[in-house]
């Protein structure tokens, strides 16, 4: 009687190996262009920016309820960059400083996730129309404009 000899495979051959990492990198692709991970964190920070504006909003309205309708010294008609908390300079911002003396009303002005424009600048703007409406503005918005008034 002849006994036969049987072929163990033990692993898997190259060809196997490298179509198997060929399916895994072409769905990694496809979820990643899915998700878009750019847009993803454009829409974060617009977000934030809403929130942002309008905290700097509501902070405003409220000092000048405590204030006899008052706003801040500095607000015009103009579109002006926000000073941010702790600069060494507001030359040429609206200094909002009143705000977050005592953390009365804010605890410091919120900055844009992308940093201000101006060196000290906080990255939202602020302004007056003619009708006394306070508009607060993100200027660096990515997607879409953010801008609220009250």
């Amino acid at each position: 009687m002849k006994k036969q000899i049987l072929k163990v495979r033990d692993g898997f051959t190259l060809l196997e190996v490298l179509l198997v990492v060929a399916i895994i990198a072409i769905l990694a692709g496809i979820v990643i262009l899915a998700l878009n991970p750019g847009k993803q964190i454009s829409d974060t920070n617009d977000s934030q920016r809403s929130v942002d504006v309008n905290t700097i909003l509501n902070a405003v309205w409220q000092y000048s309820l405590d204030n006899d309708g008052s706003l801040p010294a500095g607000i015009t008609g103009t579109s002006t960059e926000i000073c941010a908390t702790g600069a060494a300079s507001c030359t040429g911002l609206v200094d909002l400083s009143v705000l977050t003396t005592g953390e009365t009303f804010l605890v410091a002005i919120p900055e844009d996730p992308a940093g201000g424009i101006a060196a000290n600048g906080s990255g939202y703007n602020i302004s007056t129309t003619p009708g006394g409406r306070l508009t607060v503005t993100a200027t660096q918005a990515e997607n879409t404009t953010i801008s609220v008034s009250r």
